[in-house]
């Protein structure tokens, strides 16, 4: 997984990357194709590959921030990061992970555990990053508090602006089977993409 998340966001690298600054929300600027193994996901689980839902963005209140930095710990200390080869003897697959998954499995379960919660799935998009080179994926949640980023490599809820990845592409807003790439941050309070 890891080398194909960094084959792609090497790609895309070529395009567009950027500094975000804080407070801000993700603004894409065109499709892109998803990670490979995306669409099988999505066949097997078409529920979790949605982003249907007229809600783009969540009122964050602080009982629902509180839900989030739930989901993050407790995914986060329940699930012990391996790589599909490890787990599943495969170079690349998605999947919702019971013990052990990559960094796309684990984001994939929070998503589930905030749908179970209620949470729209059109707030809830499956994003791909990199630091250093390496290719990782994380749960973007869009708020009204900006984007907010779930990561399995900490248990802080962060703005997307505040991590230390270059950002490259995510799930549309209203078709979860698109892919649209990352272009530029906009202040919140400003009318987000897909809005």
């Amino acid at each position: 997984m890891k080398r194909d998340v960094a084959l792609f966001a090497f790609l895309l690298s070529l395009a567009c990357p950027f500094a975000a600054q804080a407070g801000t929300m993700m603004e894409t600027s065109g499709e892109v194709f998803a990670p490979p193994a995306f669409y099988s996901f999505c066949s097997r689980q078409p529920g979790l590959c949605s982003t249907a839902g007229e809600k783009k963005v969540v009122t964050l209140r602080p009982g629902l921030s509180a839900q989030l930095n739930q989901v993050n710990r407790s995914v986060n200390s329940r699930i012990t990061e391996l790589s599909d080869q490890a787990t599943v003897g495969k170079d690349d697959e998605w999947r919702v992970p019971t013990v052990s998954g990559d960094c796309e499995d684990i984001a994939i379960l929070k998503k589930l555990e905030l749908m179970k919660r209620g949470w729209p799935p059109s707030a809830l998009l499956l994003t791909v990053a990199s630091r250093h080179g390496e290719g990782h994926t994380v749960l973007t949640v869009r708020t009204s508090e900006g984007d907010l980023v779930l990561d399995n490599l900490t248990n802080s809820v962060r703005d997307w602006a505040s991590t230390p990845y270059s950002y490259f592409a995510r799930q549309a807003q209203g078709n979860g089977r698109r892919w649209e790439r990352i272009g530029a941050a906009k202040p919140v309070g400003t009318t987000a993409t897909g809005s």
